[in-house]
C-alpha cells in the first residue's frame, strides 16, 4: 500500500514537469485582467431591457452613466444579460453589483457560457448557484474553481431584491486564450509517423481537449505487434481509455477505464492520460481514475504511428476499423509535441486522411430544456402537410423512465394520439424495444398518412399502427400539457423532463428562437439555448459497490448484494462483532460481521462461539490440519502461507478491536532445531501480521528467542531454551499459544532445519481466536461544562454517521460538534426530553429533532444514531420513530470543516455536555474517548458509578470519596489542589527563599491523624522514593531540592554549574556519592521542566526521561530529618557541588513538588503557622505554567532579587525556624478546595 502511495506521489511529480513544459503561454502570467473595459456596445446583450437607458451596455462595474446598470422589463418571464468577449479568452473570476441609486439588485443568478452564442451550458459549482449582492454598491467577487474557455457568457438572474427589481452590473476578469484547433467530419483522421519503425515508451503524457457531436468515435489509438495498445474511444457519451503493455493475446479480456457522462453535449471537455510504467492517471475534466494497467512489461511499443480522429484500415484508404470521431480537438500533445501545429505547418511526420481542417466548424443544434415534471410544455399549431397526413420528427434526452412526449388530439374528440415514455420505453399504444431514459440522444419520428401512423425509433425498424380517426389539425403538445385542461390534452402520469432539438413539424423545422420571442406557438417551464441534463451518477455516490440510477432530479442506489443498505449503502446489515450477536440474543454459529461497520472494509464471516462467558471469534485459513515437514535447510527452507477467511485488513481491524487474541501453535520436532545453539541463530520462524519475522514460540514473551518451557522452567535440557533445541532423536514439543495480539494472526511459517538424517518437523496453526469488544465500553465522563475532548476534524464531507451512548442529569448539553467557515455539524440534548440533530452545508442550517415521551435525563443509557449523506440525513434515539429528511436535488453536497472536533462541549466552552458517553462510532471507527480523557481537565476516562471507573476521577494522587449524591476528590495527598487534584501549586523564589518541611513530627496537609502520619513515616524510611516537581529557571548553578536525614545522608537535585540537571544519592557516609545527569543541555532556559523519580532498591527511574540508572547501594533514609526547597545552608558531610549550589539557592518558579506522600508548597500555603514548615525569604503564590507560556522570566544576575508579580509576598517576620506566613494569598481559591463536592452525573 505505501509502495503505491509512493508510486503515484512519483508519477505526479513527473507529471507536474512533463504539463510545465507543454503549458500555454497563458500559464506564465496572471490571468486576473478585467476584460469588459475594451469591449464595444455591441458586445452587450439582453432578454430585455426596461428603459434606453438601462440598456447592458451600462452594466460595467462601477458603471454610473444611464441607468446606472442594466434591468429587464417587468415582464420579461426569463430575463439574462449576455456578452461577446470578442474571441475564446480564459475567464477565471466574475464579480456582480447592483444597480447604482436604486433598490435594484441581484442575490442569486447562473452562469452559463458558450462559442456560438446559442448552444449555452451551465457553470457548475455545487448547486450551480451564484450568490450575488445584498444592496445596489458592494462588489461580490467569485473566483472559479477552473476557468472557462469561451467567447460568451451569460448571466441569468434568479433572485432579486424583492423590495425591488433586478439590477445588475457585472466585470469578468482573465486573460487571451490560444488554442491548436482541428475539426475531423467523422470521415477523417491524423496520423503521427515516428521517425523509426516502432516508439517504445515508459513513460507517456498526452493531453487535449474535444467537443464532440456524436456519441461514439475514436479520438485516439496506437497498437505494436507483440500486443501492446492504447485506445481513447467515445462509447454512449462515456470515454472509454483502452491501455495494455505487452500481452501478446490482443483480443483476450480488453477492459476499459470508463470517465465521463454525457460528453456529446458539443461543448469542449479536458482530457489527460498520465502513465509511468504500469501505474495510470486517467483524468476527464475534474474526475480521475487511478489504475494498472494490464499486460507483462512496463513500456508501452507502439509500432509505426499513433492515429487521432479513427483507426484507419491498412492499405484501404478512408476505410476505418470503428467509428469515427466527428467533432473537434485542440491543444493535443503527446509526450510533449504539439500535434496539431505540427500539422498546420505540414511536417512531414505528420499525415492527414480525409478533410481534416483547422478551425472548428459550429453547427446549429439548439436545445431546449423542459424544467418541470409538472407545468413544462411546449405547444405549436400543426396543418396538414401537402400530401396529406402530418409527420413530426425531434430528438429528446432524459433520465426519467416515465414522461409525455407529444399529444395532439383525434378528429373524433376526447380521443387523442400521444407518445410518451413509459417504464423507459417509448410508448404510442405498444412498446418499443430499447430503453430511452439513458441520457443519451435520441431520434424519434412520427408521420401519418389515412388511418395509419408510423413511428421511427433511432435506427430500429419503424412500427405502423392503426387509428380509428383521422388526426386533426391543431396545437401539438411537446413534453406535456397546460395545467388548464386545452382540447382535453391530461399529462398521463408526469410531464417530461429533459432535452429537445431538432424539432420539425411536416418537415420544416421549427426556430425555438421565434417561440421564445412570443411569435410562436406557447410555453411554460423551459430553458432555451441549452441543455440541462446533468449525470447525477458521476461521482458514483453509492457506497459499497452500490449501483447508481437516476432521474432527472435525484440519484437512487441499488445496495442488492452489497451486504449495506441506506440511501447510499452506507450502512452494514451486519453487527460489527459476536459480542454484538450475542447481545442481541443470537447462540453459537456462523456469522458475517462488519468490524469497520460503515467504513470501507466490508463484511466476512466467521464463527462465533456462545459457549463460554467469553464470547470467541474464531476465523479459519486454508491449512489448519498437522503438517509434516523435512528436506528443509535454512539456504532452502519450508514455507507455508496462511490464507485467512477474511482479508488482511479485516484482520488488522477485528484485533485492534478485541480485547484479547491468540492462536495455538502445535510443534513437534525430532532433530529439528529452532535455533542455532553456537550462535543463537534462528532456523526457523513465524511472520507476524505486519510481515514481520518472530523468532519468540507459544506461550513465551515477544521479543525473546525462547520458548514457554523456558518460562516454566520445565525443558527437557535446561542447557536451552526450547525443547527442540536439545537435538534429541527422540520426539520433543514446544507448543504454546501466542498471545500478544498486535502480532497476530500468523502470516506464514518458515522452517529450515529438517534436512538431517531422521529430522523432521510436524506443526499446526490453529485459528485465531479473539474475544471481547473494545469499542463497547470505551467512556469519558464530563464533570465541567467548559471542558471537551478534542480530535481531529471529520472527514466527511459526502456521508456520515455518528452513533454513541449517554447518561446524564443535566437537562441539556451539546454532545458533539465540529465548524467550518460556514459549515457545520452538531448533536446536543437540547431539552430533557429531545435530542438534535443540526447542520449546513451551505443550503442553511437543518434541524432534525427527536423528542421523547419520558426524560432522558434519567441517568440511564440513551443511543443515539444520526447520519447525513448527500441523499438525506436521519436521527435515531433508542427505539423511538426515526427521523429522516431529504437533501434538495440541487444544493450543495459537500460538508467542508476545519475546526477540530468536540466531543462533550464546544469551541465556545459553552453548553457543555455533563454525563457520560461511551461507544462514540463515526463511519464505522470507534473513537478512543478514555486515551483522550485522560490528558483532559474536567474529563475522566470510563462511566463511574461513581468512583468505579477505569481511571479515578481524581488525578495526581488524589483519591475518589463516594457520596450518597455524587463524589469528593481527597486532595490531601496530592501536591496538586483544586475540585479534581489538578491545579498546580506554585511558588516564585527569589536567591534568599527557602521552604523546608521538617519530619519530625506526623504532619498531614489537611489532618493531624497520628496513625495516617506514622504510616508516612514508616513508608518514607523504606528504599524507595517517589518525587515529583515542576520548575522553571534561567539561574545557575541552583539548588531545587535536597532531602537530609540524621545519619547524614541525603538526596539533593541541583543544576550545576552549566545548567544541566544532577541527582546526588549519598547513601553511605564512607563512600562516594552517586551521580547523574540525565541531560548535559541547559535546562536553565526559563522554559517549564517536569521531573519525576522513582527508586526501588538500587534502581532509580526518571519517567519523563525514560531512563533507569543504577545506585552502587540499596540502603534506606533513615530517619529523614527534613526536606528543602531552594537555599540551603548550613549542611554537614556535603559535596562541594552540592553546598554551592545551595549556597545560591533557587531563583525561579517551583510547582506542585510531592515527596512520597508530602507536598511542602502545599503545606506552607495551608498550614499557617505549623512549626513543621520554615520559611525564609520571599515566596510569591504563582503560576509556572502561566509564566512559562507567557515567557516573562527573564534571565537573572547572580543576586538576591524578587519575583514577585503583585500578589503579596510570604514573609518570615522573625527569621526562626518557624515560620510565621504574613499578608493575604489572592486568589486563595487555587488551593482552599483541597475536597471539593462534584456533582453526580
Amino acid at each position: 500500500m505505501e509502495l503505491r502511495k509512493l508510486s503515484r506521489l512519483y508519477i505526479f511529480f513527473v507529471f507536474v514537469l512533463s504539463a510545465s513544459s507543454t503549458a500555454s503561454a497563458a500559464s506564465h502570467h496572471v490571468c486576473n485582467v478585467p476584460l469588459l473595459s475594451v469591449l464595444p456596445q455591441a458586445s452587450f446583450e439582453c432578454s430585455s431591457h426596461s428603459s434606453v437607458s438601462g440598456v447592458p451596455y451600462f452594466s460595467k462595474i462601477n458603471e454610473r452613466d444611464g441607468a446606472g446598470g442594466w434591468s429587464p422589463q417587468a415582464t420579461d418571464r426569463q430575463p439574462w444579460m449576455q456578452l461577446d468577449l470578442k474571441d475564446r479568452m480564459e475567464v477565471t473570476a466574475i464579480a456582480t453589483q447592483g444597480r447604482y441609486g436604486s433598490s435594484d439588485w441581484v442575490s442569486g443568478y447562473l452562469l452559463l457560457f458558450s462559442d456560438t452564442g446559442r448552444a449555452w451550458k451551465q457553470y457548475r459549482e455545487e448547486d450551480g448557484r451564484f450568490v450575488g449582492n445584498v444592496n445596489p454598491n458592494d462588489v461580490v467577487h467569485h473566483k472559479l474553481s477552473h476557468s472557462i474557455r469561451s467567447r460568451f457568457l451569460r448571466f441569468v438572474p434568479l433572485d432579486w431584491n424583492p423590495s425591488g427589481w433586478v439590477g445588475l452590473r457585472v466585470e469578468v476578469y482573465g486573460c487571451a486564450y490560444k488554442s491548436d484547433v482541428t475539426d475531423f467530419d467523422g470521415r477523417s483522421s491524423l496520423l503521427y509517423r515516428f521517425n523509426q519503425k516502432s516508439m517504445s515508451t515508459v513513460k507517456d503524457v498526452i493531453s487535449l481537449r474535444f467537443k464532440s457531436r456524436q456519441a461514439e468515435g475514436v479520438l485516439l489509438h496506437g497498437e505494436g505487434q507483440r500486443g501492446d495498445y492504447i485506445t481513447l474511444e467515445l462509447h454512449r457519451g462515456r470515454l472509454a481509455l483502452y491501455l495494455n503493455l505487452g500481452e501478446l493475446r490482443f483480443s483476450s479480456g480488453r477492459v476499459a477505464v470508463t470517465l465521463g457522462s454525457l460528453l456529446d453535449d458539443q461543448h469542449w471537455h479536458s482530457v489527460l492520460i498520465e502513465r509511468f510504467n504500469k501505474q495510470v492517471n486517467f483524468t476527464v475534466d475534474s474526475h480521475t481514475e487511478h489504475f494498472r494497467t494490464k499486460g507483462e512489461g512496463v513500456s508501452l511499443e507502439v509500432d509505426y504511428e499513433l492515429s487521432f480522429g479513427g483507426i484507419p484500415l491498412p492499405g484501404k484508404p478512408g476505410t476505418f476499423l470503428r467509428k469515427n470521431f466527428h467533432g473537434c480537438i485542440e491543444n493535443l500533445y503527446y509526450n510533449g509535441i504539439n500535434v496539431i501545429d505540427l500539422a498546420k505547418r505540414r511536417k512531414p511526420q505528420i499525415y492527414s486522411v480525409g478533410n481534416v481542417t483547422f478551425s472548428c466548424s459550429e453547427p446549429q443544434l439548439v436545445s431546449t430544456t423542459f424544467l418541470s415534471s409538472s407545468s413544462s410544455f411546449l405547444s405549436l399549431r400543426a396543418t396538414a402537410s401537402s400530401l396529406g397526413g402530418f409527420a413530426v420528427r425531434f430528438r429528446f434526452r432524459t433520465w426519467n423512465p416515465d414522461g409525455l412526449l407529444l399529444s395532439t388530439r383525434l378528429a373524433l374528440e376526447p380521443q387523442r394520439l400521444e407518445l410518451q415514455i413509459s417504464n423507459s420505453r417509448l410508448r404510442l399504444t405498444h412498446h418499443t424495444s430499447a430503453q430511452v431514459n439513458d441520457g443519451l440522444w435520441h431520434s424519434v419520428s412520427l408521420s401519418s398518412r389515412g388511418l395509419q401512423v408510423t413511428m421511427t425509433l433511432d435506427n430500429e425498424p419503424p412500427s405502423t399502427i392503426d387509428l380509428e380517426d383521422h388526426m386533426e389539425a391543431g396545437d401539438l403538445y411537446f413534453g406535456g400539457c397546460p395545467s388548464v385542461n386545452v382540447a382535453g390534452c391530461v399529462n398521463p402520469t408526469l410531464a417530461f423532463q429533459g432535452c429537445m432539438r431538432l424539432i420539425s413539424v411536416n418537415s420544416q423545422p421549427i426556430d425555438l428562437n421565434l417561440l421564445r420571442q412570443g411569435r410562436l406557438g406557447n410555453y411554460r417551464e423551459l430553458q432555451f439555448n441549452t441543455c440541462g441534463i446533468h449525470d447525477r451518477c458521476l461521482p458514483n455516490f453509492c457506497e459499497h459497490a452500490g449501483q447508481c440510477s437516476q432521474s432527472w432530479s435525484t440519484f437512487y442506489c441499488d445496495c442488492s448484494g452489497t451486504g449495506y443498505n441506506g440511501a447510499t449503502c452506507h450502512n452494514s446489515i451486519y453487527e460489527v462483532s459476536c459480542e454484538a450477536y450475542r447481545l442481541a440474543g443470537s447462540s453459537s454459529g456462523y456469522f458475517s460481521i462488519d468490524p469497520d461497520g460503515s467504513g470501507p472494509l466490508g463484511p466476512t464471516k466467521v464463527y462465533c462461539n456462545m459457549t463460554e462467558d467469553k464470547v470467541w471469534t474464531v476465523v479459519t485459513h486454508n491449512s489448519t490440519d498437522p503438517i509434516r515437514v523435512q528436506g528443509s535447510t535454512l539456504q532452502k527452507p519450508y514455507i507455508m502461507k496462511f490464507n485467512y477467511s477474511a482479508s488482511p485488513e479485516q484482520l488488522i481491524a477485528l484485533v485492534a478491536g478485541s480485547e484479547q487474541c491468540q492462536q495455538e501453535v502445535t510443534y513437534s520436532c525430532r532433530k529439528s532445531r529452532l535455533f542455532n545453539t553456537r550462535d543463537g541463530t534462528p532456523l526457523s520462524w513465524w511472520v507476524d501480521q505486519a510481515g514481520e519475522r518472530r523468532t519468540y514460540w507459544g506461550g513465551f514473551l515477544p521479543g525473546v528467542q525462547q520458548c514457554s518451557c523456558s518460562l516454566e522452567e520445565n525443558c527437557i535440557d535446561m542447557n536451552y531454551f526450547c525443547n527442540c533445541d536439545a537435538d534429541t532423536d527422540s520426539w520433543a514439543n514446544d507448543t504454546g499459544v501466542l498471545s500478544y495480539k498486535e502480532h497476530l494472526p500468523v502470516s506464514e511459517i518458515v522452517i529450515g532445519d529438517t534436512n538431517r538424517t531422521f529430522s523432521e518437523a510436524l506443526y499446526r496453526i490453529g485459528p485465531l481466536r479473539c474475544y471481547g469488544d473494545k469499542s463497547t465500553w470505551n467512556a469519558a465522563s464530563f464533570y465541567q461544562e467548559s471542558s471537551y475532548l478534542h480530535f481531529p476534524t471529520l472527514q466527511t464531507e459526502l456521508s456520515a454517521d455518528l452513533s454513541f451512548y449517554f447518561k446524564t442529569s443535566a437537562p441539556s448539553g451539546v454532545f458533539l460538534e465540529n465548524l467550518g467557515l460556514k459549515d457545520f455539524i452538531r448533536l446536543e440534548l437540547s431539552s430533557p426530553s429531545v435530542v438534535t440533530f443540526s447542520f449546513d452545508v451551505g443550503n442553511g442550517p437543518v434541524i432534525l429533532a427527536v423528542k421523547s415521551h419520558v426524560p432522558l435525563n434519567d441517568r440511564q443509557w440513551h443511543y443515539v444514531r444520526a447520519e447525513r449523506s448527500v441523499k438525506e440525513a436521519s436521527l435515531q434515539v433508542d427505539q423511538l420513530p426515526l427521523r429522516f429528511l431529504e437533501a434538495p436535488s440541487d444544493g450543495h453536497l459537500r460538508l467542508r470543516l476545519n475546526s477540530q472536533l468536540f466531543v462533550g462541549g464546544t469551541a465556545a466552552r459553552q453548553r457543555g455536555f455533563l454525563g457520560c458517553i461511551r461507544t462514540l462510532t463515526i463511519n464505522g471507527v470507534t473513537v478512543n474517548l478514555e486515551e483522550r480523557a485522560k490528558m483532559t481537565p474536567g474529563v475522566s476516562p470510563g462511566c463511574p458509578g461513581h468512583c468505579s471507573s477505569s481511571s479515578s476521577l481524581c488525578h495526581n494522587r488524589g483519591r475518589c470519596v463516594e457520596k450518597n449524591s455524587g463524589y469528593v476528590c481527597d486532595c490531601s495527598q496530592s501536591a496538586y489542589g483544586g475540585s479534581s487534584c489538578t491545579e498546580e501549586v506554585s511558588v516564585s523564589f527569589d536567591r534568599e527563599s527557602s521552604v523546608t518541611y521538617t519530619f519530625q513530627e506526623p504532619f498531614s496537609v489537611m489532618q493531624n491523624r497520628s496513625s495516617q502520619a506514622s504510616s508516612w513515616y514508616r513508608e518514607s524510611s523504606r528504599a524507595r522514593e517517589n518525587m515529583a516537581f515542576s520548575f522553571m529557571t534561567t539561574q545557575s548553578p541552583a539548588m531545587l531540592l535536597t532531602v537530609s536525614t540524621f545519619s547524614q545522608q541525603y538526596i539533593a537535585v541541583i543544576l550545576a554549574r552549566n545548567g544541566s540537571l544532577q541527582i546526588w544519592y549519598h547513601l553511605h557516609v564512607d563512600r562516594r556519592p552517586d551521580v547523574f545527569s540525565p541531560r548535559p543541555s541547559s535546562l536553565a532556559d526559563g522554559r517549564l521542566h517536569r521531573i519525576r523519580l522513582h527508586r526501588e532498591g538500587r534502581y532509580i527511574y526518571l519517567q519523563d526521561m525514560n531512563l533507569k540508572y543504577s545506585l552502587t547501594s540499596e540502603a534506606e533514609l533513615i530517619s529523614i530529618k527534613s526536606l528543602a526547597l531552594g537555599k540551603v545552608t548550613g549542611l554537614e558531610a556535603v559535596s562541594e557541588d552540592v553546598m554551592w549550589a545551595g549556597s545560591k539557592g533557587f531563583i525561579g518558579c517551583l510547582s506542585s513538588v510531592q515527596f512520597n506522600r508530602v507536598a511542602p508548597l502545599k503545606a506552607a500555603l495551608l498550614n499557617h503557622g505549623s512549626s513543621l514548615v520554615s520559611i525564609r525569604g520571599q515566596l510569591v503564590e504563582s503560576n509556572c505554567g502561566l509564566l512559562a507560556d507567557s515567557a516573562i522570566l527573564h534571565s537573572q544576575s547572580d543576586h538576591s532579587e524578587t519575583v514577585g508579580r503583585g500578589k503579596e509576598p510570604l514573609r518570615n517576620a522573625s527569621q526562626s525556624n518557624s515560620a510565621v506566613i504574613g499578608g493575604e494569598l489572592s486568589n486563595s481559591e487555587l488551593l482552599k478546595c483541597s475536597i471539593a463536592k462534584v456533582s453526580v452525573l
